[in-house]
């Protein structure tokens, strides 16, 4: 990259990282938990995560939980260098390449992260199809021993972009919501056909909980368990007990723990 490329790209960096600030900054933002301890802004989060939610919705975790020690996992295209630099304003480390294309040294470098570091990944990016999960972040899940936690977001009634994720820009002043799971458990040392099965099985999950999320929004309705989403690092502070969950939520996170259950009594 020359230098003239190289200040386009950091100026054009900026410029995303304070669009996403103002726009963004006027929403109404609410979050359901089924733990609430899984946010990695919680006082109480101790353990390292792995964070997806779908492209298309990306500019809410980065306005909403940058400078919370997460690591964005990006590709390598010259297209991922703009979202590069402005998550970087926003407050999150970087890890650039996939499970194909730079994928040995991303992974060595998230191995290396993951010890005292949050991994947020898109799992239809960069490209799509659009909701369709990719392996990567089960195959990274079982070969790390990092959980999942699924992040179902939507907003009401956002304008869409016209690429291949329909990106949602939310209209001002509007409905922010998501819809977060509980820790999602990936067996270790899983085959092809058992990333595929768990691939399955996270993919209709995170699309449950984004339609919960959207239907959510643009209703305007209010829900047992909601908390303000707030911008400032270490702002959780959990309260006694398990935060009630949206029934969709509860009964996939106990169809998850159960299947797991499963498995491991038939090792």
């Amino acid at each position: 990259m020359n230098l003239h490329n190289e200040l386009f790209t950091s100026v054009g960096g900026l410029a995303i990282s304070t669009a996403v600030r103002k726009w963004m900054g006027t929403l109404d933002y609410q979050i359901a938990y089924h733990d609430q301890s899984v946010d990695p802004a919680s006082s109480a989060n101790r353990k390292p995560a792995i964070y997806i939610f779908w492209h298309e919705y990306i500019s809410f975790p980065l306005y909403l939980r940058g400078h919370n020690r997460l690591a964005m996992l990006l590709s390598q295209h010259r297209d991922a260098e703009w979202l590069s630099r402005a998550a970087y304003h926003l407050g999150f480390q970087m890890v650039r390449g996939s499970t194909f294309r730079g994928g040995g040294k991303a992974l060595r470098e998230l191995l290396a992260k993951s010890k005292d570091t949050n991994l947020t990944i898109t799992p239809d990016g960069p490209r799509g199809p659009r909701r369709q999960l990719a392996q990567g972040p089960v195959y990274i899940a079982s070969k790390l021993q990092r959980p999942l936690v699924l992040l179902g977001i939507g907003y009401d009634r956002p304008w869409r972009m016209k690429t291949w994720d329909r990106f949602a820009i939310p209209r001002p002043y509007t409905r922010a919501r998501s819809v977060v799971s509980p820790y999602l458990r990936i067996p270790p040392n899983l085959d092809r056909a058992g990333i595929e099965h768990y691939r399955q099985h996270v993919e209709k999950l995170l699309n449950h909980l984004s339609d919960e999320a959207t239907a959510w929004a643009v209703s305007g309705k209010q829900i047992v368990g909601q908390k303000p989403g707030l911008r400032q690092p270490g702002f959780v502070h959990p309260e006694q007990g398990v935060v009630p969950a949206p029934k969709l939520l509860q009964a996939f996170a106990e169809h998850h723990q159960a299947e797991q259950e499963m498995m491991q009594k038939a090792s």
